[in-house]
């Protein structure tokens, strides 16, 4: 299987200024392949872009990998921030 989660990385890391708070967590559901990016709270604006095209292109050259299996890759982009539950 090809390694997701460093075409993520390698995706995300010249688009933000905090590089070293990069995370992508993997998580295996019924469904989906599901991948998980944090980043810094500064770094946000700049991953998801105007109307969401960055984090649009960035999710289309993920999705376009190809999986072995019936399952689909999903991609969150979260901003690094605890939430309140």
């Amino acid at each position: 299987m090809a390694d997701i989660k460093a075409l993520i990385t390698t995706i995300v890391t010249p688009l933000v200024q905090h590089p070293t708070d990069i995370a992508v967590d993997f998580k295996e559901t019924n469904r989906y392949l599901e991948y998980h990016l944090t980043v810094n709270p500064d770094d946000i604006g700049r991953v998801i872009g105007r109307q969401g095209r960055v984090a649009t292109a960035i999710r289309t050259v993920v999705y376009s990998v190809r999986v072995s299996g019936p399952k689909r890759v999903r991609l969150t982009i979260e901003d690094g921030q605890q939430k309140n539950s």
